[in-house]
């Protein structure tokens, strides 16, 4: 009987599978970073908060992984290690979907291909990458049992070809809805037919209310990192309202405990993530793993609290940076002000400056933006200073017929003009974005243009999305001309919010009522499109906004100028502007003749 029990127990044995190596352990086993893709190569070591994000990534029983996530705390790097650990260990159909086609380069280029030949369970994975009638591609790669495929979101026939077994989603925030739907539900769809599938996504959050990781963590076990007080042993979130510091004195910052009130100085800040735990906040959730971070608990050394501090001193008055911020570090959606602005409250921040007066000192460049209308041409004029205020200096109308070369001359001699500065010498526009939108009027603003690109005299076009703020067109116009796009609704979504707080847009009080008026004929609204939650800007019946529209253009003619402010604070000090610097001039023998 001792004998077949032991048979018995040996078989029993067998049957059970040997203990499974977690992910974390075979990244730091197996992952080396390279050269050049981190501040410190050589073999990669997990931060304590990254290790049960890795584990639950390769657990076989959890489908789903969310991650909110700030900068600054290594997402990328783990990223890319667990679809090396697929690629070495699990192999099968893996996509990765990221937000733009350069985004796919990018990191195929920084991440992918620099990391896995440095690593050598991946590189022998791939060794024998090439199957018959199969090539491999920058952004395709395939090798025994399984492919690798990086794809862009805004192209939807990126994800009608593949199914595959493994989703890695990275900056789902940054992805609109495409003419078939959400990319990401098109992507998901994508894995339906694979019963062990696993879906991992990650981003930073960008607007509360239309966040897709946000809504995604609501829907997990939503687990939150909690540290031990080195006074009181109870363990709690390092939350930024517990973040205090001296007065003018950022780098005094220090943890205040919730539990104790003990305040806690960044040197115990190593000790205690070392000994964190995360704790699902719903925890009957299983199957979905979410994990949301700020960089309060980083251990890079530009995440100290301190310069953490320092950075919201910097960017707390202006709600763009602001937004930055609290998107960027704090790991949250954004709520800002801004929604809808009060035509009667930016009427009443009128301030004694304009363009019939010396130019403020404070201006170092001027834009302009030029609305285009049938029967005349509309310009605000915008100045820029150091730290990013806009000092909205006046608006000008030039009527006339838009085919009219008089209406056109007049505007070129507007664009010339120079303006007295109160550093003593005198400041012209710099760049000038022309709305060439109309089809009507395009190839007539294209013409205006052409021969002044130099003088950064830009024909554009307004594109709603989330798009760049401006960027030049991918071809030409019919006329060989060339375009630059510009990103109308991110422009408002950072000129909203600066125009409803006074102090970030400083406005003349030279400017007509009517120009109020106009910059407040839009505001935001939520809509479902295709499904998906989106902010865009509706127009109030009844309003016009061409003040809106040249401010937006003016906005984007910042962004091709060089920020070299020492410099413009010395011309702007001359009488006369410094020459500019010309090329040597090439003389011909033939001229001679």
């Amino acid at each position: 009987m001792k004998t077949i029990d032991r048979v018995l127990s040996k078989a029993r044995r067998a049957l059970v599978p040997p203990p499974r190596l977690r992910l974390s352990d075979w990244i730091e086993a197996n992952i080396a970073l390279p050269q050049g893709v981190s501040a410190q190569p050589g073999p990669v070591r997990l931060w304590p908060f990254q290790r049960e994000i890795a584990d639950t990534i390769g657990d076989p029983l959890i489908e789903r992984v969310t991650l909110v996530k700030p900068v600054r705390v290594g997402f990328t790097t783990l990223l890319t290690s667990a679809v090396a650990s697929f690629v070495a260990n699990e192999p099968a159909p893996i996509l990765c979907l990221l937000p733009a086609e350069a985004d796919c380069r990018d990191y195929v280029v920084s991440d992918i291909e620099p990391i896995f030949a440095a690593s050598k369970a991946v590189a022998d994975a791939l060794a024998d990458d090439r199957q018959e009638g199969e090539r491999n591609t920058l952004l395709s790669r395939r090798f025994p049992g399984g492919s690798l495929k990086v794809v862009a979101a805004k192209a939807p026939r990126n994800l009608r070809r593949h199914n595959v077994r493994v989703l890695f989603i990275d900056e789902a925030d940054g992805m609109e809805p495409t003419a078939e739907g959400s990319p990401i539900i098109l992507a998901e769809r994508r894995t339906m037919s694979f019963p062990d599938r696993k879906i991992v996504m990650g981003s930073t959050p960008v607007h509360e209310d239309t966040s897709h990781v946000l809504r995604a963590y609501a829907q997990s076990d939503a687990r939150v990192f909690e540290v031990p007080c080195p006074s009181c042993g109870t363990f709690g979130e390092i939350t930024w309202n517990a973040i205090v510091w001296d007065d003018g004195a950022p780098e005094t910052a220090r943890w205040r405990c919730p539990h104790c009130e003990a305040e806690i100085s960044e040197q115990y800040k190593p000790d205690m993530v070392a000994a964190g735990l995360w704790r699902p906040t719903r925890p009957h959730v299983t199957g979905h793993a979410g994990f949301k971070l700020n960089a309060l608990v980083s251990l890079h050394a530009n995440a100290a609290w301190g310069k953490l501090a320092a950075e919201f001193m910097t960017a707390k008055d202006d709600p763009t940076t602001l937004q930055t911020f609290v998107n960027t570090i704090l790991g949250q959606g954004w709520r800002g002000d801004g929604d809808e602005l009060a035509d009667d409250d930016l009427a009443s921040r009128g301030e004694a400056f304009g363009l019939s007066k010396p130019i403020p000192a404070d201006v170092l460049a001027l834009t302009a933006g030029c609305d285009v209308q049938h029967d005349r041409l509309e310009l605000t004029y915008v100045g820029w200073a150091e730290g990013g205020t806009a000092f909205v200096l006046g608006h000008r109308v030039i009527w006339g017929a838009w085919d009219s070369d008089d209406t056109w001359e007049e505007l070129d001699e507007a664009l010339k003009q120079r303006f007295p500065h109160e550093l003593g010498g005198q400041i012209g526009i710099e760049a000038c974005a022309i709305d060439a939108g109309d089809g009507t009027t395009m190839n007539r603003v294209t013409a205006f243009c052409t021969p002044r690109t130099r003088r950064k005299v830009l024909a554009i076009k307004g594109a709603s999305g989330n798009r760049p703020l401006i960027e030049r067109a991918g071809s030409k116009t019919k006329t060989g001309a060339r375009l630059w796009i510009v990103g109308v609704d991110t422009a408002k979504l950072q000129l909203f919010p600066r125009l409803a707080r006074p102090g970030s847009i400083r406005l003349s009080e030279e400017l007509p009522r009517v120009w109020h008026e106009q910059v407040a004929s839009e505001r935001a609204v939520l809509r479902y499109r295709r499904g998906q939650p989106v902010r865009s800007f509706e127009r109030i019946p009844g309003r016009r906004a061409e003040a809106l529209d040249c401010l937006v253009y003016a906005l984007a003619a910042r962004q091709v100028i060089p920020a070299d402010w020492e410099r413009r604070r010395a011309d702007l000090a001359r009488s006369e502007p410094t020459p500019t610097r010309r090329g040597p001039v090439l003389k011909s023998s033939w001229m001679a003749r």
